[in-house]
């Protein structure tokens, strides 16, 4: 579990999840659409929330296969040119989800690609964000939730620095040094 109180730590939560029962689960029939008794037969491929399919998975009810935002053509797509790929539609959340699934999964290369994927698209965001002037719905769009709060970052961070080259507030003297010492006194030491 993540954040109580943080929409997007719940939003990520609620991403679908497909997942293969293991065991067969009687009373649980409305987990699968397909299913017309009350229960769900083995080797049943369904989809669940992530945080219903993590609780599963640690039962040792499911078994979680990797999701369809980290597919093999996802990859081969972020290979050959990461910063033009719409990652917020395969998922917003999609570096978040690659963390919190990469434990549950056998596919252990998610790991690599996550660290691939987010380097080769930093310096086009931090590009972007220190020149773009205005907001550029085109490129903002194709971001996941976490770049989209870098791009902010960044670009706040270099309109703050434009505004202070040209002359703004320089530096501020602080209150402590404004203050006068209260002389100090040598203590006499006494000798034995």
């Amino acid at each position: 579990m993540g954040i109580y109180y943080d929409i997007d730590d719940i939003l990520l939560e609620e991403e679908p999840i497909s997942v293969v029962f293991q065991i067969g689960a009687s009373g649980v029939g409305l987990l699968d659409p397909g299913s017309e008794t009350n229960s769900v037969e083995r080797s049943a491929k369904v989809t669940l929330p992530f945080w219903l399919a993590n609780e599963l998975f640690l039962r040792r009810a499911v078994s979680i296969n990797v999701p369809a935002c980290f597919s093999l053509e996802t990859r081969k797509e972020i290979q050959a040119d990461a910063a033009c790929v719409d990652l917020r539609f395969r998922s917003p959340y999609f570096y978040e989800l690659g963390c919190k699934i990469l434990p549950l999964v056998i596919d252990k290369s998610i790991g690599p690609f996550l660290q691939y994927a987010f380097t080769s698209r930093y310096t086009e965001i931090l590009s972007k964000s220190h020149n773009i002037t205005g907001a550029n719905p085109k490129f903002s769009s194709k971001l996941t939730k976490e770049e989209s709060h870098l791009f902010e970052a960044a670009r706040s961070s270099m309109i703050s620095f434009k505004k202070w080259r040209v002359g703004g507030s320089r530096l501020e003297k602080a209150s402590i040094l404004g203050r006068k010492r209260k002389p100090t006194t040598p203590t006499e030491s006494s000798t034995p």
